[in-house]
């Protein structure tokens, strides 16, 4: 089995009592062929290991210095920690071999020597590798990679991080023809679709595909509460003190919430129920990088008994010790929870222990889905999209950073690239015009000249200071406009969005990072803090919501449908639904049930559509306008994940007009044009693309001069040149991650062939959870928030009630 490996590969492993697995064998026989490779195991297969076994191999059998081994993280944190997981073999088998990390927090002298004496084997990031791409020497650099491994690819393909990384691996490829590339995951439902991307120019035949065996099936559980499943909410914490017990009951637990926001209420509810006094930490992505290392370590050493996470830590780090993970609240989709689970035990041989906790009664029916669908080996479909336009043009940017760029090169290269296949050579010459000028509305200012074209046609930077713009500057992730909350001392705690300080004056408390802090005074800058003991507010972050699944969303449909299943829920879960089913109607899984009522004076439409609140949030603005033109008088509209309540001074006797599928054409483009999603979308834009920059040589821009600065370019590429290249690239943004468009367009669909209305004399039970959300949006006191759960108990006794 290991007589073909270099004797200390072979030492090592017996020294571990292990064994090569097959998937670990296959991708050594995929290497030796000199294949492309997606390997999917589950968590603790030893993945990371089998995508690096081959190099080090080489390496031993044929030592040599520069770079030969290039790893991609979607996370610093990965990086660093995979870098330690790696040292550890090297160093126990004597091998000369350098590891380094190279992401946004590497110190500047350190870059300066990777890029002149790299290390035989880089980790870094899609943002670090592109950067290190804009550089002239990046073809020295690069000249003898052998492999490229990209790890947790699920992560980042589909998305604008995986636009950019597909490009540099093109860019690569041109570099180093026989480079091979390697991608590894734990949670992909349709290998082909990432064989297709990770392969150049989107031959997914040449990748070869390499299937771990099975693990063990998870120690995957659903809590029930103490008291009653809650009628809405959607954190989980009323089970606070039961979550207490579970991590006294285990050495370490990870609980994770869905947002920021969640987990500092999270936190909050944890410690007032900590008579213990167990040793709880938090970790989110807003925290400063000092306090995230800070609780890295604590749970490294095992100081630590539970921490509060978000996504900040649900990818792929091996924390050793976590023997139980908690999901609060329901965890949307089905990969989502399957990665969650793997970071406990981390272990393939040995089940994964992790329990969820539903927030409210439709949430109970979302974590049976998710529960079902992981113990059935299901996975979440990703939906693959064409390469952003933003994304090429900083691209495009760096390599003319690099040295003068040919145009048919660069076409031939880019295609070679799957998300843009599509791309045509005037496409190409728009894109070229765009970063050397901005575009023909904006060519008269002199900023936005940042290329000029040599007699030979090829295009080169028109200064130097473009290039260090560029470096300052690039990146895909584009946060909401944020200020540093710092102590007096000039301690740094975190970032907070910009409108949420808006909202706050001196003396205002909020709770970050575990603690109750005080504003003393604040400017454009930051907010000066100090620490108090007196309860707070929550701090809200902007951004869109996870939404559930389509494939969890069509699990819940069969659930309402299947009274069958019904045992399988909390009795009050059971209840609620039989009263449905007996007051008014449970939907069939293709059918699209409204409901309409009077309730406190107003006259309400509830959609049970279950397509997440992105196109839930979309359609209610759709609807009230159309409702608006046609006299219907509504005055709002709430939803969740699997609801849409609008209500209103006049009854919707007939919803089927509403639901045409013209809502698309003319109401949604009138609406987004008309709203602030189509500024927002351009301002993210307007700064991947480099249009404009966030930072400058020793200062960086506030979150309201770029908003500023592009509202202004907005308007003038409004009206002077509506057919920009960024404009159309802002309108498939908002299209596609602010308003989830095409989950709506399968809405409407499905309304135009299956819309059921039931009117009724009163609310059902069904509509409660959704309704009482209304009101509650902005909630920030207790007394309130007590005084609207009396009436949600009153709700609830008027929809329970039968006929």
């Amino acid at each position: 089995m290991t007589a073909d490996l270099p004797v200390p590969i072979v030492r090592w492993f017996a020294g571990r009592g292990w064994g090569v697995r097959r998937h670990q064998r296959d991708m050594l026989e995929a290497a030796r062929r000199g294949e492309h490779a997606l390997l999917v195991a589950p968590t603790g297969a030893g993945k990371t290991l089998a995508g690096f076994l081959p190099s080090l191999i080489d390496l031993i059998d044929r030592p040599r210095e520069g770079l030969h081994s290039l790893y991609i993280s979607p996370l610093k944190a990965l990086a660093v920690d995979v870098q330690r997981n790696l040292l550890t073999p090297i160093a126990e088998m004597d091998l000369p071999i350098r590891v380094e990390t190279r992401t946004g927090d590497t110190p500047s002298d350190r870059k300066a020597r990777q890029r002149a004496r790299p290390p035989q084997m880089l980790l870094t990031t899609p943002e670090s590798l592109s950067l290190l791409l804009s550089y002239p020497d990046a073809e020295y650099l690069f000249a003898g990679l052998d492999t490229v491994i990209i790890d947790e690819i699920h992560a980042f393909a589909t998305e604008k991080r995986g636009d950019l990384l597909s490009l540099s691996l093109s860019r690569l490829q041109s570099i180093r023809p026989q480079l091979r590339r390697v991608g590894l995951s734990a949670t992909v439902a349709e290998p082909d679709a990432f064989r297709h991307w990770l392969a150049p120019g989107g031959a997914g035949e040449t990748v070869r595909l390499v299937e771990g065996e099975p693990g063990a099936p998870p120690d995957l559980s659903i809590l029930i509460p103490e008291g009653r499943v809650p009628w809405s909410g959607h954190s989980g914490v009323y089970a606070a003190r039961q979550v207490i017990d579970i991590i006294a009951a285990h050495r370490m637990t990870l609980v994770f919430c869905n947002t920021r926001s969640l987990a500092e209420l999270t936190f909050q509810e944890l410690w007032s129920q900590n008579e213990e006094n167990l040793p709880i930490g938090i970790h989110h992505g807003s925290l400063s990088r000092e306090a995230r290392r800070k609780v890295e370590a604590a749970m490294a050493d095992g100081r630590l008994r539970g921490l509060v996470a978000t996504a900040s830590l649900d990818l792929g780090i091996d924390w050793g010790d976590v023997d139980c993970v908690v999901q609060m609240g329901a965890p949307k989709g089905s990969s989502r929870l399957l990665q969650r689970i793997g970071r406990a035990n981390h272990r393939m041989d040995e089940p994964s222990k992790a329990i969820l906790i539903p927030g409210n009664r439709f949430e109970y029916l979302e974590a049976q889905a998710a529960y079902d669908a992981v113990m059935a080996g299901e996975r979440d479909a990703e939906r693959f999209r064409p390469g952003a336009r933003d994304v090429l043009a900083q691209h495009v940017m760096a390599l003319a950073c690099a040295g003068p760029i040919d145009p048919d090169q660069l076409l031939a290269e880019v295609r070679g690239a799957a998300p843009y296949a599509w791309l045509d050579r005037a496409q190409l010459d728009d894109m070229l015009q765009f970063v050397s000028t901005g575009g023909y509305a904006l060519r008269a200012y002199d900023r936005f000249q940042r290329l000029v074209r040599e007699p030979n046609g090829n295009w080169r930077i028109a200064h130097p200071r473009f290039a260090q713009q560029h470096r300052l500057n690039a990146g895909i992730i584009v946060d909401q406009p944020a200020i540093d909350i710092r102590f007096a001392n000039g301690r740094k705690l975190g970032t907070v969005e910009e409108a949420f300080a808006a909202t706050l004056a001196p003396g205002d408390r909020f709770f970050f990072s575990g603690m109750s802090l005080e504003v003393i005074r604040q400017n454009e800058a930051e907010l000066l803090v100090k620490a108090s003991t007196k309860s707070a507010t929550i701090p809200s972050w902007g951004g869109t919501r996870m939404a559930m699944s389509t494939h969890l969303a069509g699990r819940v449909r069969q659930f309402l449908a299947d009274p069958s299943q019904w045992d399988r829920f909390p009795h009050d879960v059971h209840e609620w639904l039989a009263m449905q089913a007996v007051r008014s109607v449970l939907p069939r899984p293709d059918q699209l049930l409204i409901e309409t009522f009077p309730h406190e004076g107003l006259h309400h439409m509830v959609v049970y559509s279950f397509e997440g609140w992105n196109a839930h949030q979309s359609l209610g603005m759709l609807l009230t306008r159309r409702m608006e033109e046609r006299g219907l008088k509504p005055i709002g509209f709430v939803s969740n994940d699997y609801a849409l309540a609008v209500y209103g001074l006049e009854p919707v006797r007939d919803p089927a007009p509403l639901f045409s599928a013209d809502i698309l054409d003319h109401e949604f483009i009138d609406w987004v044009e008309e709203s602030s999603l189509l500024k927002r979308a351009f301002r993210d834009v307007a700064v991947i693309s480099g249009l404009i920059e966030r930072q400058q040589p020793g200062a960086r821009k506030t979150g309201r001069q770029v908003t500023f600065s592009t509202d202004l370019i907005y308007d003038v590429l409004r009206r002077y040149e509506p057919d920009h290249l960024l404009l159309k690239a802002a309108w498939a943004d908002a299209r596609a991650r602010m308003t989830d468009v095409g989950r709506l367009g399968e809405l409407i669909d499905r309304a135009a062939a299956t819309l059921l209305h039931v009117q009724l004399e009163r609310v059902s039970p069904l509509a409660v959870p959704v309704l009482i959300m209304i009101g509650r949006e902005s909630v920030a006191q207790r007394a309130t928030e007590d005084a609207l759960l009396i009436q949600a108990e009153e709700l609830a006794r008027v929809a329970m009630t039968p006929d």
